[in-house]
């Protein structure tokens, strides 16, 4: 016997006789092979093996159904609480008491932020109802117009500026002006109608002109083949129109309307602050200025801040603001249409000139 039988046998177990291996070998080949399966047989291990298979599937999509209920869930308990949220606000603006007043002597804020325009924020309608309420409150010591502002209308400002005369001479008490970042254009023009004017040393201010911006797209239009079909009953209705080439005679009409403009801006200026005004050409050049720049050419009277006149006058702050409180439903509805309205091409209503920082 090789080394190799040998190792398997003592491998497999005991060691046998020739005769008990034969017997062993034997036994192994006479073993009876199973039948094989009938065919029902093999049906049912199928549809067995099928039906675990559905109920894997089945288990998948009830998991993933109910991770999609808790989904769902989530967001309607969002969106409710957004709703409810909402709700609360409008409630608080039409029911509550934002005009009450502290019982101590404080600063009567109303805010002047963003761009003036009759649809924003900062909107004439808005900022005079704020200076009445600060003017009428017994213990609003002084009225401050709060004003980070690029500018903005100038109907809008010339509104405001108008309030702030009438208030000032009826007389009483003072109404300053406090410039944040900017106090420019429009928000300058405003402004200019207070008792006094004080900003940073930092603050932007002035910006004493007047804009208006376009394109000129008529040889675009040439090069890519588009026709410009524009329909006016009267010869010049149609001279502001991007798409038409700008005659002499229009550029020098719309010029005056600009100068006319200006010197309304020009003339309020130097009605509100007198005197106080350096002599000094570039003031109304549309030039902006620091508020240091600002201190030595009489554009503002003081350095010094909201916190600090507070201080200044009660040694502490002691502010309430008077600025009507805004409606969000409101405020997104009247976004909404301005989007609508821009993406349908309606014409806006906001006058193409305007008091306003470029």
């Amino acid at each position: 016997m090789s080394d190799d039988k040998r190792e398997d046998r003592w491998t497999e177990g005991p060691e046998l006789t020739p005769e008990q291996a034969r017997e062993a070998q034997q036994a192994k080949q006479e073993k009876p092979v199973p039948p094989p399966e009938s065919a029902e047989t093999l049906r049912e291990r199928q549809r067995l093996a099928q039906q675990e298979m559905l109920d894997r599937w089945i288990d998948g999509v009830l998991v993933e159904q109910r991770r999609s209920r808790r989904w769902k869930l989530f967001f309607r308990f969002f969106f409710a609480a957004l709703i409810l949220a909402s709700l609360a606000a409008t409630f608080y603006s039409l029911f509550g008491d934002p005009t009450r007043e502290p019982e101590r002597r404080h600063l009567g804020v109303v805010e002047v932020h963003g761009v003036i325009d009759s649809e924003s924020p900062a909107s004439a309608e808005r900022i005079i109802e704020g200076l009445n309420r600060a003017w009428e409150a017994a213990n609003a010591a002084v009225v401050v117009l709060h004003i980070d502002s690029p500018g903005g209308s100038p109907v809008q400002s010339q509104r405001v500026y108008d309030e702030i005369m009438r208030l000032r001479e009826e007389g009483g008490k003072p109404i300053i002006a406090v410039i944040e970042d900017v106090g420019a254009s429009g928000a300058y023009y405003m402004a200019a109608a207070a008792d006094e004017i004080v900003a940073a040393p930092a603050s932007l201010v002035g910006s004493i002109g007047v804009i208006f911006a376009s394109f000129g797209f008529e040889e675009a239009i040439d090069r890519l083949g588009i026709e410009r079909r524009v329909y006016v009953s009267g010869e010049n209705k149609g001279f502001l129109d991007p798409f038409s080439p700008v005659a002499p005679e229009e550029r020098e009409f719309w010029q005056t309307v600009m100068d006319t403009t200006h010197g309304q801006f020009i003339e309020a200026v130097r009605q509100g602050r007198g005197e106080r005004l350096a002599e000094d050409e570039r003031l109304f050049s549309g030039l902006i200025w620091s508020g240091q720049q600002a201190l030595e050419l009489g554009l503002i009277d003081g350095i010094s801040s909201l916190d600090a006149l507070s201080r200044e006058l009660f040694g502490e702050v002691r502010l309430h603001d008077y600025t009507p409180r805004l409606d969000p439903f409101e405020r997104l509805s009247r976004q909404f249409g301005r989007v609508a309205a821009e993406w349908m091409g309606v014409p806006s209503s906001r006058s193409p000139v305007r008091y306003q920082l470029p």
